[in-house]
């Protein structure tokens, strides 16, 4: 980490204000080349001239210092806050380039950052999550962890099984004595607790998970039911063509929404029939897969019309969904209702006009994801969290066995392994390799 890095912050684009910042050795001299300065106060904010080496004016600047090992990185970090726009701010980073700063690599300042200790694996994780935030309960759960809620729960449980261990590894060391009963009991209702609390919180964290993620919505039903009809109302503008001409949407089509305060993501997919178009047959397939991939099904029926044999496989559908939620929809009930009732009752159907109202099923949506908001201590954000979680709790399931029998030695080697497991969350003991696949997904600046 002997070079000085830099980057544009900000998102690319036309904005009032753009962010170029620069870490490393060299922040503060490259910062003073670039002001003509010699004295860059930390902590205050300079408004400057910034000047090009030929002394040309690139623009007038609120500059920062924060020396380290007190800022984000732990090194020097200087942030020229310049006027927005894509021009202004890559004039400043070329001129920093020249000056002796190397181009930033994505999230190459978040991984100095943990380097250097300023912040562990989880509170990184939690960062890029909460720059992506997809619901306001997200960005609830990354804020806590930002500030290390979950750091503070995985030190407390291998603090509680490094004091486990302890007790074996005294009798280990004195064989002749057996550890009592009592005392096995204890070892083994506490290991018990722990476990139940590292489950408990797995499962919690699995159903939030589409939280953290975003929920993704499908809208299927055979065609002209009025599927993108209900996109446009959802949307409030004309996004998908609309047509009485059966396969007019041939491709699924998406778009985000707030519902509430989740944005989710909504796809209107091909009418689902038998058909011998080539290209039809491809856009029914790509509905497969979008209803595979959805966490929330809307089955959308046309009031209006008896229902088809295209109606009934979709029917046929809809109970193998198990992991989905499945909304079922009759459209178009200003017409006169023609539909089977007794064929859809036991899916319990919405009944609207995508010309008058989609305001009951949004209300059906927001309540099904808010659901998942209920409260839990702790939630992990990640699929390698939960996983070292997983493998915390087995390895634990696996000590019982030995501690039964007083296997002293079995029992404290399944212990250390539950230890490395649940520690890895926080700073595994390997991890270069993964270093550079997890901070290689963070946007450039970060």
């Amino acid at each position: 980490m002997d070079k000085t890095i830099a980057a544009v912050a900000t998102a690319h684009g036309v904005g009032s204000i753009a962010i170029v910042r620069v870490s490393g050795s060299k922040a503060l001299e490259i910062a003073q080349a670039l002001t003509k300065t010699s004295t860059i106060k930390p902590r205050f904010a300079h408004l400057l001239t910034l000047l090009t080496q030929q002394e040309e004016i690139l623009d007038e600047a609120i500059v920062l210092y924060f020396q380290g090992p007190k800022s984000f990185t732990g090194e020097d970090v200087i942030e020229f806050q310049c006027h927005g726009g894509i021009i202004v701010a890559s004039r400043v980073l070329d001129e920093v380039l020249k000056l002796g700063a190397t181009l930033a690599e994505a999230g190459e300042f978040s991984k100095r950052a943990f380097l250097n200790g300023r912040i562990d694996l989880t509170q990184a994780e939690a960062i890029a999550g909460l720059i992506d935030a997809k619901s306001e309960d997200a960005a609830r759960i990354l804020a806590k962890q930002m500030k290390g809620d979950l750091k503070e729960f995985v030190e407390d449980v291998r603090d509680q099984l490094l004091e486990l261990i302890a007790y074996s590894e005294v009798t280990i060391d004195y064989a002749e004595e057996d550890l009592p009963q009592d005392m096995i009991d204890q070892m083994s209702e506490r290991l018990g607790r722990i476990r139940k609390i590292l489950l408990d919180t797995v499962v919690a964290s699995r159903q939030r998970m589409v939280l953290i993620e975003g929920y993704k919505v499908a809208i299927i039903g055979r065609p002209n039911v009025g599927k993108s009809s209900l996109l446009n109302a959802l949307l409030r503008f004309d996004r998908a063509i609309v047509s009485d001409i059966a396969g007019t949407t041939r491709d699924t089509i998406e778009e985000s929404i707030k519902i509430g305060t989740h944005l989710i993501r909504i796809i209107d997919t091909a009418g689902i029939r038998e058909s011998s178009d080539v290209i039809e047959k491809i856009g029914i397939e790509k509905s497969f897969e979008a209803v595979q991939e959805a966490d929330i099904i809307i089955a959308l029926f046309d009031g209006s019309q008896e229902l088809q044999e295209d109606d009934t496989k979709i029917l046929d559908l809809l109970p193998t969904l198990e992991d989905k939620k499945v909304i079922s929809v009759v459209n178009k009930i200003d017409l006169a209702s023609k539909i089977d009732d007794k064929a859809l009752e036991h899916f319990a159907p919405i009944r609207l006009s995508c010309k008058d109202s989609t305001q009951s099923l949004i209300d059906a949506m927001q309540k099904v994801m808010d659901h998942h908001t209920q409260s839990h201590d702790h939630t992990l954000i990640s699929k390698r969290q939960i996983i070292a979680v997983e493998s915390a709790s087995a390895e634990i399931q696996e000590a019982l066995i030995p501690l039964a029998s007083q296997e002293l030695e079995f029992f404290s080697f399944h212990l250390n392994a539950a230890i490395e497991a649940i520690a890895s969350i926080t700073r595994p003991m390997e991890y270069d390799q993964m270093l550079d696949k997890m901070f290689g997904n963070f946007c450039l600046g970060k």
